[in-house]
């Protein structure tokens, strides 16, 4: 009996050894590709590192048939066109913030809703997760990778605000859509521009404030003209790293594998992970400069906050049942998910 095992055993090895080797040379044969990664923050941003490790990772279990370049700083196209550059094949896999663009992801804007999330970490994994029911529908022009977010923002300004009521009449560029929803709903005026262009907006007093992650406040230069900085996690913003469909229908099935592999949940933690270490570093530094007011809002003016921004969930809700969607049922599931993750406010 032990002999016929052994047999079964040296066998069944034997088998899955071969098969290994079939399919490694499989990978191998593949026809290479070369795939173009945009992303429109500059090249020294903590994001860049992670989607090239990401990268790499590909062509490593892709037996070197899948070949990344990553172009950082608008190379290839403006932030705001990063969507449709995915689609219509300008880059094979585009960096997306869709709140860029307002009401056209409304199912997507409840993950930047105000005070929902505390970290980034387990916050991507959370959005990702939950987002994945949505995206075939809400993306379909592209083939979806993952959904991911920077560490919470916060509100930066020339003044110090403390109080909801202190926004009426201000001009705030805004993170997101939905942050700008916020905005005009106590009474300010949105400043639309790109995080690149962001300082300039506010050193000419186009802006006397913004939403932004405090790491990259002083990247984008930021921090030299606001001093007054509201420590309370308002927001963060959602980002998705989306694929052209065309180039992923090319692949052959060991690389469309390869791909799926790296399109999940634990590769948007790892790329969430790597920015957030990034903007809590900048969190810590800011705080400890004599030459800024970092400082944080009593019980009552939190209160006075989430009473104030209530109406946002609202006008969100409106903007999802203009496509035919369940708002009640997104929400709630994103809520879900961020306790699941152990990442919600």
């Amino acid at each position: 009996m032990r002999t016929i095992h052994s047999t079964f055993t040296r066998t069944a090895t034997a088998l899955a050894a071969a098969m290994a080797l079939v399919a490694g040379s499989a990978c191998a044969q593949d026809k290479p590709v070369q795939l173009k990664l945009s992303s429109w923050v500059p090249a020294q941003h903590a994001l860049n590192p992670a989607l090239q490790a990401w990268a790499d990772d590909i062509k490593k279990q892709s037996n070197g048939s899948i070949a990344s370049t990553l172009f950082p700083s608008e190379q290839l196209g403006k932030a705001f066109d990063h969507y449709d550059m995915a689609r219509d094949g300008i880059a094979d896999f585009s960096y997306v913030n869709p709140g860029y663009q307002p009401g056209r992801f409304p199912i997507f804007a409840a993950a930047s809703l105000p005070f929902e999330i505390t970290n980034a970490k387990a916050g991507s994994a959370a959005i990702d997760a939950w987002y994945r029911q949505y995206a075939a529908r809400e993306m379909k022009d592209v083939h979806f990778c993952f959904a991911f977010a920077h560490d919470p923002g916060a509100l930066h300004s020339r003044k110090k605000i403390v109080l909801p009521s202190e926004i009426k009449g201000m001009k705030i560029r805004p993170a997101t859509s939905t942050i700008g929803q916020m905005v005009t709903t106590l009474g300010g005026t949105n400043v639309q521009s790109s995080a690149p262009e962001a300082r300039d907006m506010l050193e000419r007093g186009v802006a006397e404030a913004i939403t932004f992650p405090w790491g990259s406040l002083t990247l984008f230069g930021i921090d030299k003209v606001v001093k007054y900085h509201m420590d309370v996690p308002l927001y963060v913003t959602p980002f998705v790293w989306v694929m052209n469909a065309d180039k992923y229908a090319a692949m052959s099935a060991t690389q469309k594998k390869v791909i799926d592999d790296h399109c999940n949940s634990e590769w948007a933690e790892k790329v969430g992970s790597a920015w957030a270490d990034f903007e809590i570093a900048g969190h810590v530094k800011l705080a400890a400069d004599p030459g800024r007011e970092v400082y944080k809002l009593t019980p009552e003016q939190m209160s006075a906050w989430r009473a104030a921004v209530a109406p946002v969930e609202v006008q969100w809700a409106e903007g999802v049942k203009k496509v035919g969607g369940d708002p009640k049922q997104a929400l709630d599931s994103l809520k879900a998910s961020l306790v699941k993750y152990k990442s919600a406010m």
